[in-house]
């Protein structure tokens, strides 16, 4: 087998495009240079904004913004954008990357999504993004999808008692002399079972329109909390489609005010993960 060249990957690309690549319709419609100015006066540092020449480049704010936007539109890691960013060429070409060209790695793609969130900046983006969408037709009209997914991270060897104290909110008595272990533990992240397994982390909680397959609202929680828990702040109402719920709520009615959302359709369960589809 030949090596892929340049007229190659070229060639597939333009396939991709005549067969309708989503990423390629969204790529035209969004005005990406008007997020430009509101995302660098966070994320650069005085000296990159006065475009000094001094010391490594940054990659370009909206180029990071891009990538934050295929993170979110297929529910992935930073780990995994990463990675497929290196491997997908279409998702290369919606980043404005030619194969020559450096990646965001994992880790800069985390500190450039710290820096907005601390800046509570994350949703007003998103918001913008998914109203220029809305603009050009991109309308949640296909019904909603609820997924949950599991993000696992690296386990932590804490004692029974200090288990006990982690889940109950405070900082075992230990630790606080301990700034450095403190630093290296995650406190937030919890245990669950899911097909019989044990995992640790957090879990991404998601609606995803079911034509365009678009996010359009997510929360983040430790990985012990029910998906039903958050699919109250998830639905959109206005969106013209039936609801559905988690597992434990498909087909149960609401009896009173506070039993739970209404089930007005049944759902079913993707094989695999936690998906609940209208139908």
């Amino acid at each position: 087998m030949g090596q892929l060249g340049f007229f190659d990957a070229d060639k597939r690309l333009q396939d991709l495009w005549a067969r309708g690549d989503p990423l390629q319709a969204i790529d035209h419609l969004v005005p990406w240079e008007s997020f430009r100015a509101e995302i660098e006066a966070v994320v650069l540092t005085p000296d990159e904004l006065k475009k000094s020449s001094a010391g490594r480049k940054p990659f370009d704010a909206i180029l990071m913004f891009r990538m934050l936007v295929l993170q979110a539109l297929n529910n992935l890691s930073d780990e995994q954008v990463e990675y497929q960013v290196r491997d997908r060429l279409s998702f290369s070409r919606f980043l404005g990357l030619a194969i020559e060209d450096s990646i965001p790695d994992a880790t800069t793609l985390w500190l450039f999504r710290e820096k907005l969130a601390r800046a509570e900046m994350i949703e007003k983006l998103f918001d913008r993004f998914d109203q220029h969408l809305a603009a050009k037709g991109y309308m949640a009209r296909g019904g909603q999808i609820i997924d949950a997914s599991i993000v696992l991270v690296p386990t932590q060897r804490n004692s029974r008692d200090e288990n006990a104290e982690l889940q109950a909110g405070r900082t075992p008595a230990g630790w606080k002399q301990k700034p450095a272990k403190v630093r290296q533990k995650d406190r937030d992240a919890r245990w669950t079972k899911k097909h019989g397994r044990s995992f640790f982390g957090y879990k991404n909680h998601v609606n995803a329109d079911a034509k365009h397959k678009l996010i359009r609202h997510y929360a983040v929680t430790d990985a012990a909390v029910h998906d039903s828990q958050e699919l109250e702040g998830l639905l959109d109402r206005a969106t013209p489609a039936m609801m559905c719920s988690p597992t434990a709520l498909i087909g149960r009615p609401r009896s009173s005010p506070n039993s739970g959302p209404v089930v007005t359709t049944v759902g079913f369960i993707d094989a695999v993960g936690a998906t609940i589809r209208c139908l």
